[in-house]
This record gives structure tokens, C-alpha cells and sequence, in this order.
């Protein structure tokens, strides 16, 4: 997720952030790189970032680096002074801070990463698949980003994956075509794992009405045929985990004077509503909460390398949530604790509610609360 402190700290920040991670059930994030100033591209910037967090935190909180042009020899520092791994963007990630890989500078920095085994996550769309885009339509937003934009990007993550023996990760798989891709990949024994979001998890193209930009994710949310097969590629196992990317800006960056798509900033903020949001589809399609688990918290904490998180065993930290399978409920934008209260979510009925959350024993909500932020700053391992 994108915390955005320092720097852009009226996007969100730790505070804000981490009680609606406490409220939403979620005891971990793993903050992003990029939105803050400056990003974790460097062991300063890390400081700089874990200096801002301090005190702050009521949930636990780890970092990615970033992976840019021109940082390569800051990859291994910033691996031994504790990121979970790097986030790339594969083309222009919406901020200047933060300029694309190209594929030469791709492999070259996993061939970097391979020699301390440490981790790349990409954002996999390709620049040049994707046309400008403009106005009220989501459907013409929708078809700005195609399919093959993600397509034509895992691909050259898979390539270099391939030819490095490097740990790669795709972030936010939308585009459901790229699944048996990535089932191909790691049937060859290529080190790739993905992931999704709720969003595409929940929602359809179809739903999103005209110039409600709140909606806007960058791959987007596709149709309900795309939803349905992402769904079958979780559930198959292919891919690996269900992540927040809770991406969260001023509503004045939505454009919500116009409802612009073009112009609207890309980021769904959902961080507080993800456990339900998943649970109230999962549920209908005959899941069980022991794949909500697995999916939401067992398989993150590993990708990221947090070995004290996501399970129930002796020697990891007793991090818990009481969570109410089936009581529903109207989502209150106004009650949400993130800084903004604008999330696609407003209105809609979800099903199963946390009623606590535990960090390391210690309850995090309002009646058995801690007086003060008790989260810790963690480093991978």
C-alpha cells in the first residue's frame, strides 16, 4: 500500500494509514516506494522514511525499495538495511520522482537482486500499448489500458526473470488473460509469483457509472467475464495473494468537478473494507475463511519475507482479528479512518465485520485500545 509520508503526507500518512489497517483487521502493511518525497530509492531516503513513521504507527509497518534508473548500486544496501524487496514501474509510474525500467535496466537490476536473493515487484504495463484517455466514459478508460499493455509487460518481466534466476513478482494483475501466462512461467521453474486486489476482486466495468472516478485503478478494473476468470486463477492457485495497493490522494486529484478519467488520479482506497470486500464474494462462491487467510495474510507475509506474520504458531507474533463472517453492512465513507473519505465502496453492502484487532496480544480498537501507537518498524526477516 502507499502510505505517501513523507512528502505527500495530505495524500494519507502513517497515522492515518495505519488505524484504518487496525480497523480493517490487518495487524501488517508493507509501504511502497514511490508518492512519498523523497521514495526509498536510497538507505537515506529508508531513513528518512522510518524517521517519519516513528511513534506514529498503530499496526506494524515494513518497506519496499524502489528500483530506478540510475539505483542500482543502492539495490543490496537498501537489502541489507531491511526493505522487503523493490518495487519498478515498467512505464510511467505518475510521478517524476520515480522514472520506468527499461528492459535492459530490468534485467540488470534482477541480475543484481539474484547475487542476495532479494525480491522485484513490477508493475507490468507497457507504455506502449496504452492511448491517451479522456472524459466521463470508464468504458473508453477501460479500453485506454488493454489487456495486452499487461500482457506485453509480464512478458519481460518473465523474460528476465528467466535469463536471471531472479524472484520477480507481478503487483495488481488486472487483465485475467495473462493468468495461463503466468501458469506456463512457473510450471518452467521461472521464480514468479502474482497478485490481485480486491478491487478487481469486486467490482465490474459494467458497474462503474459515468464520471465516478473514484473508481479509476491503474491497470483498471475490467468486465465481469475478466473478473470471473481472475477469480478461477485464485482460486486454482496461480495467483498468490490478495493485496490492498490502497493508493489514496486528495478528492480534489479525483477531479470530481468534472469526472475527467483522463485527468482523475489512478489509486482506490479500500485498506479498511478489503477483508470484507473479499469475504463477501468468496463467501457466495464457496470459499472458506481459511482461503480468505491464506490469500490476505499467510501468503503475503511470506512473499514479503516476514516470518514472525501470517500464521498461528508458536514464536510468531499473536497478531489476530475477531471477525464477524455474517453480519452486513452499509459502507460509511465518513466513517472510514484513512485521510480521505472517498473509496468506490461508499453505499455498497458487505458482508462479515472485524470486531478486534490484536497486535502481538495487545487490542488495537476503540474500548479495549491502546492509549498510544504500538506498531513497530520491521525489517524483512
Amino acid at each position: 500500500m502507499h502510505v505517501n509520508e513523507p512528502g505527500r503526507t495530505e495524500w494519507e500518512g502513517f497515522a492515518t494509514a495505519t488505524r484504518a489497517a487496525a480497523a480493517g483487521g490487518v495487524t501488517t502493511i508493507c509501504d511502497m516506494p514511490l508518492n512519498s518525497l523523497p521514495p526509498t530509492t536510497s538507505v537515506a531516503a529508508l531513513e528518512e522514511k522510518r524517521a517519519a513513521a516513528a511513534g506514529q504507527c498503530w499496526v506494524d509497518v515494513a518497506f519496499w525499495g524502489g528500483a530506478v534508473p540510475g539505483n542500482e548500486s543502492s539495490l543490496q544496501p537498501l537489502h541489507e538495511a531491511g526493505v522487503v524487496g523493490f518495487k519498478c514501474f515498467l512505464l510511467d509510474s505518475g510521478v517524476p520522482e520515480f522514472p520506468p525500467l527499461e528492459p535492459a535496466e530490468l534485467r540488470s537490476a534482477l541480475a543484481s537482486l539474484a547475487e542476495v536473493d532479494a525480491l522485484l515487484i513490477a508493475h507490468a504495463e507497457d507504455g506502449a500499448e496504452i492511448k491517451p484517455a479522456s472524459g466521463r466514459d470508464f468504458g473508453s478508460f477501460v479500453a485506454s489500458r488493454p489487456p495486452i499493455a499487461e500482457r506485453r509487460a509480464i512478458e519481460k518481466v518473465i523474460s528476465a526473470a528467466a535469463a536471471t534466476g531472479a524472484r520477480a513478482h507481478i503487483v495488481h494483475l488486472s487483465a485475467a488473460e495473462c493468468v495461463a501466462m503466468i501458469a506456463a512461467a512457473k510450471a518452467a521453474g521461472i521464480r514468479l509469483t502474482a497478485e490481485t486486489c480486491p478491487h478487481y476482486l469486486y467490482f465490474a466495468a459494467e458497474q462503474v457509472p459515468d464520471g465516478a472516478t473514484e473508481f479509476k485503478s491503474c491497470p483498471p478494473i475490467r468486465d465481469s467475464v475478466n473478473r470471473e476468470a481472475l477469480w478461477r486463477g485464485l482460486e486454482a492457485g496461480v495467483i498468490d495473494c490478495v493485496v490492498s495497493d490502497h493508493s489514496p490522494c486528495p478528492p480534489e486529484m479525483k477531479s470530481f468537478g468534472s469526472g475527467d478519467f483522463g485527468v482523475a488520479w489512478g489509486g482506490i482506497a479500500s485498506l479498511q473494507l478489503g477483508l470484507s470486500a473479499v469475504w463477501t464474494v468468496a463467501r457466495r462462491r464457496g470459499r472458506t475463511l481459511d482461503d480468505v487467510a491464506r490469500w490476505m495474510a499467510s501468503a503475503p507475509a511470506v512473499l514479503a519475507g516476514l516470518t514472525a506474520k501470517g500464521r498461528l504458531a508458536v514464536g510468531a507474533d499473536a497478531d489476530l482479528a475477531a471477525f464477524d463472517p455474517d453480519e452486513t453492512y452499509v459502507v460509511d465513507a465518513s466513517r472510514l479512518l484513512h485521510r480521505h473519505p472517498v473509496t468506490p465502496y461508499a453505499g455498497r453492502t458487505l458482508t462479515g465485520r472485524v470486531r478486534q484487532t490484536w497486535l502481538r496480544g495487545m487490542p488495537l480498537l476503540e474500548g479495549e485500545g491502546e492509549a498510544s501507537p504500538a506498531g513497530r518498524l520491521l525489517t524483512r526477516g
